[in-house]
């Protein structure tokens, strides 16, 4: 899954889809994983770096993935 192209981010965890005009706010991990989204990293790489950063259980991370992507899939932000 990719981030559509025309979405807008900001490091601050701002988002705007022009496409729907709607905006949304992330926290910082969240912020972290659309800019690491937008520079082309997969998946596995984006996981992998915030396993190394953070303490977190893998599984926790595994599980929040889902529901974080399956939030972006449903506000439209995702190209598949």
């Amino acid at each position: 899954m990719k981030l559509k192209k025309n979405i807008a981010t900001s490091e601050s965890g701002f988002v705007f889809n022009p496409s729907s005009g709607d905006s949304f706010s992330l926290n910082s991990i969240g912020a972290e994983i659309l800019l690491q989204m937008k520079e082309n990293k997969s998946s596995e790489e984006i996981k992998k770096d915030i396993l190394n950063r953070y303490e977190v259980d893998k599984g926790l991370l595994e599980r929040d993935w889902d529901d974080f992507m399956a939030q972006l899939r449903d506000n439209n932000l995702l190209d598949f």
